[in-house]
């Protein structure tokens, strides 16, 4: 259905303002497992939430697939008896949109760049089993309201991830890397991170149980980063539950850290954010200071900031919230040798099982993937050990951050490596 359509019958029903968030997307992938092509698979889904004002209470609700207006309608309108009192959160200023889409990849390229990234790693291991998955996307965001506002923006684009099993003995290792870009990913580098990886782990070499200097890879740096981001949430600031909650202008972390986001920044570009607002660069830390936090309309009005494209649904289901499109590393000045040389005695982390640290700050992970370091060499893979502390002190104490960057998600780091750290495990 028409989304200004859905608006009108929305306001002929007896909403004081509306809001139309329509999305869809298709995808393809091919899929590999056990070193071989196991299945093709193609879905599209399309969905449409209806956001309504009666009696100045708001009501959503949400359909999937063909939409019936009229029992859309009457069901946003029933449920804003429930909602509190508010003043409707429409946006009214234009924006100015270019789409990112490109022609759609062939199945045999998505298969073919399954089957490079996998040889690149046998070549190399050949007794490993490897899983792969090569993906092709393209979506779309419609956001239209009542106040005049109507914004469009589709994208593409290309996933690939590897995974590498190998077994010795009652030795199990297992190791993963990808990429996702707006053009072709290049199967030799989503497989060089893991062949790299597979080489360290040749041997296994005793850990420490000890504090410890420690270098987390930019994919376990969100270990550590994932308290910064759940601390700069303006609703976490607006319900004084954030530590930084009274500390802007303050220090608050390492001098060597700066921290950003960049909505424009490939491959996540985001024009505007699931509320109509343009979206725009945010310094968060410059020189360890505190500048700002990201918020939604509303809680950006509650805190005094200007808004900055930063309210988004999690699902069609819910109510727009802070969060971020991408948070940025700046780099440092030292090469992932210079890291790796300037450990007399400590640990790599990889990667790790379970969740990092939250918004306390304070984690115990196990170390899925680690190795051991002595005199700037690593000599092999650490298992059965575990790092704890507080994310907050540690990123107040580094030592250096690497100068390369990858993304893991919508995060871009470098490494960072950490003056002292608690490790336990079997120790030497």
């Amino acid at each position: 259905m028409d989304p200004q359509q859905l608006l009108e019958l929305a306001q002929a029903a007896g909403a004081e303002a509306a809001e139309v968030y329509q999305s869809s997307g298709f995808g393809r992938s091919a899929n590999f497992e056990a070193n071989r092509l196991k299945q093709i698979e193609s879905g599209d889904e399309q969905g449409v939430a209806l956001r309504v004002w009666r009696a100045g209470k708001p009501g959503l609700a949400v359909a999937r697939g063909p939409v019936d207006g009229a029992l859309l309608v009457e069901k946003a309108l029933a449920l804003s008896a429930f909602g509190l009192p508010e003043e409707p959160a429409l946006t009214t200023e234009a924006v100015a949109v270019t789409d990112a889409v490109s022609e759609a990849v062939p199945i045999e390229r998505l298969i073919a760049w399954g089957c490079e990234a996998i040889d690149q790693i046998r070549t190399a291991f050949p007794e490993v089993l490897c899983s792969c998955t090569m993906s092709d996307e393209t979506g779309s965001v419609r956001l239209i309201n009542t106040g005049g506002l109507d914004l469009h923006y589709a994208s593409s684009s290309r996933s690939g991830f590897v995974g590498a099993e190998w077994v010795r003995g009652e030795d199990f290792l297992q190791v993963y890397d990808g990429q996702t870009v707006l053009g072709e990913p290049e199967p030799a580098a989503i497989a060089e991170p893991v062949r790299r990886r597979l080489e360290w782990a040749r041997k296994n070499s005793a850990t420490l149980k000890r504090a410890v200097p420690v270098l987390f890879t930019a994919k376990a740096a969100s270990v550590l980063l994932g308290s910064v981001i759940a601390a700069l949430s303006g609703r976490q600031v607006y319900q004084q539950a954030s530590p930084w909650t009274q500390r802007r202008g303050e220090v608050v972390l390492s001098p060597l850290l700066n921290l950003h986001q960049d909505p424009h920044l490939a491959p996540y570009i985001t024009p505007f954010d699931d509320e109509g607002t343009a979206t725009r660069a945010l310094n968060f830390v410059q020189g360890g200071r505190l500048e700002t936090f990201y918020a939604d309309r509303r809680t950006a009005h509650r805190l005094g900031l200007s808004p900055a494209g930063n309210g988004l649904r999690p699902d069609l289901g819910s109510y727009p919230q802070p969060g971020l499109f991408n948070l940025i590393v700046e780099p440092g000045s030292g090469s992932w040798q210079d890291l790796v040389g300037s450990l007399k005695d400590g640990i790599i982390v990889d990667q790790v099982l379970g969740g990092g640290a939250g918004l306390s700050g304070e984690f115990s992970v196990n170390i899925d993937l680690g190795f051991r370091v002595r005199r700037g060499e690593i000599t092999g893979r650490i298992k059965d050990t575990m790092v704890a502390g507080n994310a907050y002190a540690l990123l107040n104490r580094l030592a250096a951050l690497g100068s390369e960057r990858s993304w893991e998600g919508n995060l871009l780091t470098p490494a960072l490596l950490v003056e002292s750290l608690a490790v336990t495990g079997r120790g030497d």
